[in-house]
């Protein structure tokens, strides 16, 4: 899932390799390199899942998650670290973490888990998404309606997504702006409106059945039966 992601990792190369490919992929990401930081982030910001590597200076991952689950968040997380025992492993899981992958590690196995741990928290069993005609496949990128494959950048496809994990659900702009972009994002106000009309004309172009929708005052809508 193409969502918000806080990434906690002390290695600094590291940290950037996968903030630049998760973003590749259109995860909106904030990340850090210490656990004292992702506290300071966590007390006011919210996220879709979390990536905690579990020695860190100032706060370890285990404190990290466990400030987590005693702010009564129920965010998923998964540790990422070099502590490959059993013992180590059996720790991260008891200790509220929904993941645990060992470095070194590959960036797809870590993308597969990642929206494998997300589907879970959202309920949802199968990788694939669908509204009417339309067919979102989390695992493959890929976008069709109609049978017919539709392009979208890395934006597009996440508020897509986004918008599709939430059907029916009417999202402000302000939420939908806050799961979509980092919140270093110096882009301009209306960001918002712009990509939802990018995705109107690639999704809703040429077709008569509307899904997308915008409610006066409250936001958009992903539904097929709108209006009826």
């Amino acid at each position: 899932m193409e969502m918000r992601i806080l990434l906690a990792e002390d290695e600094q190369d590291l940290n950037h390799i996968i903030t630049q490919k998760l973003r590749a992929d259109g995860y909106s990401v904030d990340s850090c390199l210490d656990g004292g930081e992702a506290i300071d982030i966590l007390s006011y910001t919210d996220y879709d899942g979390i990536i905690l590597d579990i020695m860190m200076p100032k706060a370890d991952g285990y404190e990290v998650l466990r400030f987590l689950r005693e702010a009564g968040k129920a965010t998923p997380v998964l540790f990422l670290t070099a502590k490959d025992a059993i013992s180590d492993r059996v720790k991260g899981l008891d200790s509220g973490a929904n993941d645990y992958l060992v470095k070194p590690f590959s960036f797809e196995e870590l993308s597969a888990r990642l929206r494998a741990m997300m589907r879970a928290s959202f309920g949802i069993a199968s990788s694939v998404l669908s509204a009417a005609d339309l067919v979102l496949d989390c695992a493959s990128h890929t976008v069709k309606r109609g049978g017919l494959e539709i392009s979208l950048s890395a934006k597009e496809y996440a508020l897509l997504e986004y918008l599709m994990h939430n059907q029916g659900i009417v999202l402000s702009r302000e939420k939908i702006e806050d799961h979509i972009w980092n919140f270093d994002y110096e882009g301009g106000t209306n960001v918002v409106d712009v990509y939802i009309s990018y995705l109107r004309k690639k999704i809703d172009g040429g077709h008569e059945k509307k899904l997308i929708h915008t409610v006066r005052g409250r936001g958009y809508v992903l539904q097929e039966d709108r209006g009826k």
